[in-house]
């Protein structure tokens, strides 16, 4: 495995997880147009992928993550969280990371 330095500062949004739910137990999400506060911004990682999707190393800080969360780049590239995962390196928690796949919002269109 390769190691991925930090190419940006990325700024989390997470959404509040789990979801309120209705009066029936349905969970019911946030409304899509309000972004939510910030959790912060700290230096990460994002790589496109040969099939347009994008891998992303973000700081440990950030977890919990869950698909749908937004991160935000210091260019002003949006993406949506389609996994994460808490990576803990045993023995070494100084390179622990969160490990993402994300869509680009927009996507590019081939």
């Amino acid at each position: 495995m390769a190691v991925l330095l930090p190419n940006t500062v990325l700024t989390v949004y997470a959404l509040p997880h789990p979801w309120q739910r209705d009066a029936n137990g349905v969970p019911v999400p946030p409304n899509p147009a309000e972004r939510p506060a910030a959790r912060g911004s700290w230096p990460g990682s994002a790589t496109e992928q040969p099939d347009g999707s994008w891998t992303m190393r973000l700081d440990p800080r950030a977890w919990p993550l869950e698909p749908g969360d937004t991160v935000t780049d210091s260019r002003g590239r949006s993406w949506t969280l389609s996994t994460a995962r808490d990576h803990k390196v045993p023995g070494c928690p100084a390179a622990d990371y969160v490990q993402a796949t994300a869509t680009l919002n927009p996507p590019k269109v081939p």
